[in-house]
């Protein structure tokens, strides 16, 4: 019993020292990354309160910004409509890619891995990144946002659905094997059924999320509603940008409402 109780003691301090020197590193690379940029942390917690309050003088809509909303409510549909456009096609495309991948499906492993490192690639780079290196080729229109949206889309959504697939129980797939079904049959009476819960939700999440990315890449791409706010703000009309900002900040809720209902239903 002693010595039980004198190894729980060990591991404890073990544990107590791996934090400490954890904790220590976070602040030393805070420090050094203050030190290097010239960040001054109490200057910049003592800017909150009066930066607040120049937000609430300075970027409430006034009159001539609510003229402005119908403009920018045209815009926001414009860009939630092409999130929405993107999401559904690179989910139809990364489904299809993901059975390659996918061990459930038993397709060939050299494919399959394959198919896993080209997701990974698309995925792990961002979507602004795509954006700047397609305006080489397309310049600044709708179909920059679309395909850079698309690549980083397809890439998440492709990843996600190998691992929804794999979740899939082998005995459903088995069991159409024995039946003598088909590649399609087993996919669409077998695979698809027993995932289409999961895939819809993640779809459900991407159109919220390229609804947020698509903001930042209309800034590069000078469309939609991320086009509207660049130019109110770089010509200081600051409360004609703060109505901008709120109409995106009330889609992002409707549609986690509108999502979370859609969840409920189907899970």
């Amino acid at each position: 019993m002693e010595k039980r109780r004198a190894n729980e003691i060990q591991i404890f301090k073990k544990r107590k020292l791996v934090f400490t020197a954890a904790a220590a590193a976070v602040i030393l690379l805070f420090w050094t990354a203050s030190f290097v940029t010239q960040y001054d942390t109490l200057l910049g917690l003592s800017s909150f309160p009066r930066a607040f309050a120049w937000i609430i003088k300075s970027m409430v809509p006034n009159a001539k910004a609510i003229e402005r909303l119908p403009n920018i409510l045209k815009k926001l549909a414009e860009t939630a409509l092409l999130s929405v456009a993107v999401t559904v096609c690179s989910a139809i495309c990364a489904f299809f890619f993901a059975l390659l991948g996918s061990k459930t499906t038993k397709a060939n492993p050299l494919l399959a891995r394959v198919v896993r490192i080209v997701a990974a690639f698309f995925r792990n780079v961002p979507d602004v990144v795509w954006a700047m290196l397609l305006m080489f080729s397309f310049g600044q229109n709708v179909l920059t946002g679309f395909f850079a949206m698309f690549l980083t889309t397809f890439g998440l959504l492709t990843r996600t659905f190998i691992e929804t697939i794999d979740e899939v129980s082998n005995d459903c797939v088995e069991a159409l094997d024995a039946a003598g079904a088909n590649y399609m049959q087993t996919v669409f009476q077998g695979i698809l059924p027993s995932s289409i819960a999961e895939v819809i939700t993640w779809v459900l999440f991407m159109i919220e999320t390229n609804i947020r990315s698509s903001t930042l890449i209309g800034i590069l791409t000078g469309t939609g509603i991320g086009y509207l706010f660049d130019l109110y703000y770089k010509r200081l009309d600051y409360p004609s940008a703060s109505l901008v900002v709120l109409s995106i900040v009330v889609l992002v809720i409707l549609l986690e409402i509108i999502s979370g209902g859609i969840r409920k239903v189907i899970l």
